[in-house]
């Protein structure tokens, strides 16, 4: 189960996630995304309340990422221990600017 909290303001996308970013979850996120972010220039992922991510979340985050570097920039934010653990082992620390 994953809630997804969208804030847009102007030019700035929030979206905070709660529950669990996995298979079943990742194609509504992946919606959400697609749907919101046309004139979007900063998109900020809010993973605090994020319990889990699987390969399938972070392929989202990966496209996501790959559309804001054309049109402006990507922050994932509040990020726990659990999901920095697996942006660790994935080399998503690398790739994701964490804040």
């Amino acid at each position: 189960m994953l809630h997804i909290e969208k804030n847009l303001e102007n030019e700035k996308a929030v979206f905070a996630l709660e529950g669990r970013l996995d298979t079943t979850t990742a194609p509504a996120l992946e919606k959400e995304l697609r749907d919101s972010l046309d004139g979007v220039t900063s998109l900020v992922l809010d993973l605090e309340k994020l319990d889990y991510i699987s390969s399938a979340g972070l392929r989202v985050l990966l496209s996501a990422q790959k559309t804001m570097i054309k049109a402006g920039e990507m922050k994932v934010v509040h990020v726990n221990e659990t999901i920095m653990e697996i942006f660790e082992v994935t080399g998503f620390t690398d790739i994701l600017t964490i804040e």
